[in-house]
């Protein structure tokens, strides 16, 4: 138990890091933004393993070691439980007197009488009748057994959450994703799908449960002070039969009310803007760009972004490259401007504007590296192929126009919802396992292992001595009031 304990203390201490550091599974630019800032000592930390808490090696050492340890001592105990419960009360002890409990009287009644009355008021306890020397009669009874009971219960139920919880590390899987509001559609067909997938060590990505929605709107609201206060999403989904049929049900999805189909929850995690751009090119051809921009101000959800946009009609791959436009800035929901910085005051799109930087030339999309959605690539700006073009502030409805008689219009903003899906086969039982740690936990802490022994001794006058005895095993608060009400009815005489 000691090393049980022990080892119970260093999973919390060990899980210290994962709540006060960010996490690269939850949060990864925030990882590489601590290790830009703090240098060798945030280097020192990624090899220890401590941006990656709950899948390191040392964390998943104390883990096992812990599994280990439970079982070496659930093991012997439940043996020893099992063989007291078998085993009578222990004999009546030769002085009752010092006991830490103790009364005694002389009645009238016959030993055989004494005793039978004490096993009436008894009832429940479990006892055995002695004979003792001298014609006398003993009761051993004892009390509490659901102490033990309970206590083994916390346990099992600890190690039963402990299976449970790593059974859905293996088969669970978890995944967000951006949709657009006004018709944006996910499915649940592959991880390609998903903007973030984390799987379950058992889960390759080609199994997972078939299911599709599809956000028709979003709407928010919000406290003076630009705390969120309601998000909603009107969504429709499809699962099972409703796929083959084209069946679309629909489903008010909000913080912390997830949408449950085919073993899953869908979660609606947060929001932000899309900015609508029309760029209008030379040849009068049109394009429309509506990329999601990225939060900055988790309060006044000012964002930023870029847009980015191929040339219409060139086939060329050169000229394609050297003609490529990219919206990149600042968007505010509600603009407050300071001269001519733009700032959010609010979080509402009340009257959303943007601050953009237009670039032309080489973006790198054909460079076969990633790249983020969120910017474009710094080095190709440093390079020269990337020239910042034109800057301006825009409000809804207002235009730019490039040197080259493109014009890019801002339309205003549509909403984006990001949803995460989870899947944990095991959830049943995670809560079914907690519930009897808690049962566990009350009975051992509420029940109280006692014992208690009547003697009842012939005097040659023929009255019978009478001595009650008790014990509590594991402590007394409590103990005498019951002993008391118990040794006043075992002593008095029957009228």
């Amino acid at each position: 138990m000691r090393t049980a304990l022990t080892l119970l203390f260093l999973l919390a201490l060990g899980a210290m890091p994962g709540a006060l550091l960010p996490q690269r599974s939850l949060n990864p630019q925030k990882v590489t933004e601590y290790l830009a800032d703090k240098g060798w000592w945030g280097r020192l930390l990624d090899r220890l393993q401590f941006f990656d808490v709950y899948a390191s090696a040392w964390f998943a050492a104390v883990y096992v070691l812990l599994f280990v340890s439970l079982i070496g001592c659930l093991l012997p105990r439940t043996w020893e439980y099992y063989r007291q419960m078998r085993a009578k009360p222990v004999l009546t002890p030769r002085n009752l007197a010092r006991m830490p409990h103790h009364a005694s009287a002389e009645r009238a009644a016959s030993p055989e009488d004494v005793v039978a009355a004490a096993k009436r008021r008894l009832r429940g306890w479990r006892l055995v009748e002695r004979a003792e020397d001298g014609g006398g009669r003993s009761v051993s009874a004892e009390r509490g057994f659901l102490r033990e009971t309970g206590n083994l219960l916390f346990h099992f139920s600890l190690l039963g959450l402990l299976v449970a919880f790593a059974l859905g590390k293996m088969f669970g899987y978890e995944g967000q994703v951006i949709v657009q509001s006004q018709g944006g559609q996910f499915c649940n067909s592959g991880v390609f799908n998903y903007d973030t997938f984390r799987p379950g060590l058992r889960v390759d990505g080609t199994d997972l449960n078939q299911f599709c929605v599809k956000v028709d709107d979003f709407h928010a609201t919000y406290l003076d002070n630009g705390q969120a206060d309601t998000f909603q999403a009107d969504v429709q989904y499809q699962s099972g039969d409703d796929l083959e049929s084209g069946t679309w049900r629909p489903y008010a999805l909000r913080v912390n009310h997830p949408l449950r189909t085919v073993g899953d929850r869908l979660y609606l995690l947060g929001h932000g803007y899309t900015p609508l751009f029309k760029v209008t090119f030379p040849n009068g051809e049109v394009r429309n760009g509506s990329t999601q921009w990225r939060p900055v101000n988790e309060l006044t959800l000012a964002s930023e972004g870029a847009t980015k946009f191929d040339p219409p009609g060139v086939t060329d791959a050169g000229q394609r490259r050297e003609n490529q436009l990219a919206i990149t800035g600042l968007l505010a929901p509600t603009a407050a401007f300071h001269g001519e910085l733009l700032d959010s005051a609010f979080p509402a799109a009340r009257d959303p504007a943007v601050a953009v930087d237009v670039y032309r030339g080489d973006l790198g999309t054909d460079s076969g590296r990633g790249q983020s959605i969120f910017a474009i690539d710094r080095k190709m700006v440093e390079s020269g192929k990337l020239a910042k073009v034109a800057r301006q502030n825009l409000k809804a409805g207002e235009e730019i126009r490039l040197d080259d008689g493109t014009t890019i219009r801002f339309e205003g903003v549509r909403d984006w919802v990001s949803l995460q899906v989870s899947h944990d086969p095991t959830q049943t039982w995670v809560l079914a396992f907690a519930v009897l740690v808690i049962v566990g936990l009350v009975v051992s802490l509420t029940v109280k292992r006692r014992r208690i022994w009547v003697r009842a001794t012939p005097q040659e006058d023929g009255r019978t001595v009478v001595e009650v005895g008790g014990l509590a095993r594991t402590d007394q608060a409590g103990y005498g009031e019951e002993f008391g009400s118990l040794s006043r009815d075992l002593l008095k005489e029957e009228s």
